[in-house]
């Protein structure tokens, strides 16, 4: 059985207040399935002219600069796909509403524009997209694709991440220590990690690669808003760790490192995917995240030469003259590029519902947006991927970060079951 957890009461206080406990009388879309000309079979979010989107994001709260760049990726991908003619001859709107990271924000915003959107293509926070997974499930099944990557997602046919979830990312992120023979069995590491969804998720893999590898975990449980490391770094060093997990933020992770730094404390440190940006590299801490500190991704960097990674770049740069570039900016485009890809699959089949693009996603079996890494949405329980991308950051690089090992599954990895 799925585990849907809401982490904490001011979910559940906040489900009460918007409805989200499944209160609609709402019956499905499938009901208010029409054909349009052409016969495309059509329903909520879909007119004979447009496509909507809605994009739930984070711009003022603990993810805003990934946030803003997720959101900008995307409505740049928007602004290309309609200039080249749009989806099965429409147009696709993005309606974006920023949550800040507030439960009741993000949930109030799920229930004011689910009844105009045909689906989600951004939705950050996984303990607020836990928060509704039944509902949408249950009555809604229009198509999510969250910013989070918490294997308790797992398992829906309407929420799904685009990557792997953080406890494969977690147990690939310590295969790459043990590869580079920077911990061996025997060694205890530290593991930063957030309260809920994601920290808990990865500190499962965490607990999975230590147990294959033969090494002991130092947990540190921390709170979003906790930004000041030095009682965390103390614990580990005296903990005498050989390595640090950080499944956490930029703000944490900036934190953890430079402290450590600054206190003469040399070990490496290895980052998820959302305890990155680049922005981190202008603050004191830069110097040392540049040393030794390292960044788990199903995605290349947007500072990659490869083509997909360059094209992006030099496209967002020309839209966006004044905005930096970041991970988010990949994970953005490449979320929308899958939501695309689907509605022209359920375009082909005539059949633009909620329930059509549901099964057309689940055709999508081997699915490549040029960012070094091909995805399975043919199995809902399964992550669209095992592998992960090891980076390192570099303030010579666009984007802040560059590839140290390419995409690949740690042998621990490669048998685990995620615990969604």
């Amino acid at each position: 059985m799925r585990r849907t957890r809401l982490g904490t009461a001011a979910l559940a206080a906040a489900l009460v207040l918007t409805g989200a406990a499944g209160c609609s009388s709402k019956a499905g879309s499938s009901d208010k399935a029409e054909e349009s000309a052409g016969g495309v079979k059509t329903g909520d979010g879909v007119s004979d002219t447009a496509i909507q989107l809605g994009v739930l994001t984070d711009m003022t709260g603990v993810y805003a600069s990934l946030g803003k760049s997720v959101t900008q990726a995307q409505q740049l991908w928007a602004k290309q796909t309609n200039a080249a003619g749009g989806i099965c001859g429409r147009k696709v709107e993005l309606t974006v509403r920023d949550h800040g990271y507030d439960p009741q924000k993000a949930l109030a915003a799920y229930t004011e524009l689910e009844p105009k959107v045909l689906g989600f293509a951004q939705f950050i926070g996984s303990p607020f997209v836990a928060a509704v997974e039944e509902r949408i499930d249950g009555q809604d099944k229009g198509l999510v694709i969250p910013q989070a990557w918490s294997a308790s997602l797992l398992g829906s046919p309407y929420v799904r991440t685009v990557g792997a979830t953080y406890d494969i990312e977690t147990v690939n992120a310590i295969g790459y220590l043990l590869d580079q023979k920077r911990i061996a069995s025997g060694d205890r590491i530290g593991h930063v990690y957030f309260e809920g969804d994601y920290g808990e998720n990865a500190l499962t893999g965490a607990k999975h690669a230590a147990k294959e590898a033969g090494l002991t975990i130092v947990e540190q449980k921390i709170k979003p808003t906790d930004n000041d490391m030095t009682a965390q770094v103390a614990a580990l060093k005296q903990a005498g760790v050989k390595a640090v997990v950080i499944s956490a933020g930029p703000r944490q992770a900036a934190s953890l490192v430079g402290v450590a730094a600054a206190g003469g404390w040399n070990v490496p440190f290895v980052g998820n995917n959302s305890a990155y940006a680049p922005q981190l590299l202008a603050t004191p801490a830069g110097a040392a995240l540049q040393k030794d500190y390292y960044v788990a991704a199903s995605t290349l960097p947007i500072g990659s030469t490869e083509a997909g990674p360059a094209g992006l770049a030099a496209a967002y740069k020309a839209e966006y003259p004044g905005a930096g570039l970041d991970n988010g900016v990949v994970a953005g485009w490449t979320a929308a590029s899958v939501y695309g890809e689907v509605l022209k699959k359920a375009c082909a089949g005539k059949d633009l519902t909620r329930e059509g693009v549901g099964k057309a996603l689940l055709g999508l079996k081997a699915y490549d947006s040029g960012f070094g890494i091909t995805h399975d949405f043919s199995d809902p329980k399964a992550p669209s991927t095992r592998q992960s991308i090891i980076m390192k950051p570099d303030e010579k690089v666009p984007g802040g970060l560059k590839v140290v090992k390419e995409a690949s599954v740690a042998p621990a990895a490669a048998s685990f079951t995620p615990s969604g």
